[in-house]
């Protein structure tokens, strides 16, 4: 489980990135946040992930408060127990699929047959074991997005936080990753995306909207419409 107590984040010249944001998301949930650009989906995300530190607020996860743990503590935490996503997939260029996905054991010290067996396990639970020598520069970027996906999961994490995952990707393979993102939630690990994408709607278990750093719960047709639309303003609790 994860929980956020009345978490904030202020930048340079004032700047709100984070106000008073309280939820928790439990095991088998997959949660969206989101909202335009600048609202604070991401500084949320981030704190979640302890990317950031909040100014004020805690972090628990599994019971246990997180954010005000020393920065090797902090390390040991993101490497064991959280996965990572992203909208730019984040592989390094010379190695193979298998390799990128290696990496994540290797962080973890961990090696041998079992390590390459988890790493095998991870690239067929994402549909990419037949790509596994490729480098990223030969696949397309729903594959690449897939190989960073086995990456997050490769070592049993209780939490995945994804940063527009599907923002480079066309609808089908979009929808291919929300679907298993959604997979993942259902197996035990939470999942929690920050995102603008209409579709991710439709894999949610709850949806949230950021706007100025605070967080509110829409009626999911409204939301729906001003995903789709644009514009206008949301009416928000």
């Amino acid at each position: 489980m994860i929980e956020l107590r009345e978490v904030s984040k202020k930048y340079g010249r004032g700047a709100v990135g984070a106000d008073a944001v309280s939820m928790t998301v439990e095991p088998g949930n997959i949660v969206a946040l989101f909202g335009p650009s600048g609202s604070g989906k991401t500084t949320i995300l981030h704190m979640i992930g302890l990317l950031l530190k909040p100014d004020s607020g805690e972090v628990i996860i599994e019971g246990d408060r997180v954010d005000n743990l020393p920065e090797s503590a902090l390390a040991d935490v993101r490497r064991n127990r959280l996965g990572f996503v992203f909208q730019s997939f984040g592989l390094i260029p010379l190695l193979s699929a298998e390799e990128n996905v290696e990496v994540a054991m290797r962080l973890l010290g961990r090696g041998g047959p079992t390590a390459k067996a988890a790493v095998t396990s991870a690239l067929e639970r994402v549909g990419i074991d037949h790509r596994a020598r490729h480098r990223p520069g030969e696949m397309s970027g729903g594959e690449q997005q897939r190989v960073a996906l086995a990456r997050a999961l490769v070592h049993g994490p209780q939490v995945i936080l994804a940063d527009e995952p599907t923002g480079e990707l066309d609808t089908a393979t979009a929808t291919y990753v929300l679907d298993m993102l959604r997979s993942v939630a259902r197996s035990g690990t939470v999942v929690v995306l920050a995102t603008h994408d209409p579709l991710a709607l439709e894999f949610v278990d709850e949806a949230f909207f950021v706007r100025d750093g605070t967080l509110h719960r829409p009626d999911r047709g409204e939301l729906q419409l001003w995903l789709t639309e644009g514009e206008g303003d949301l009416a928000t609790e």
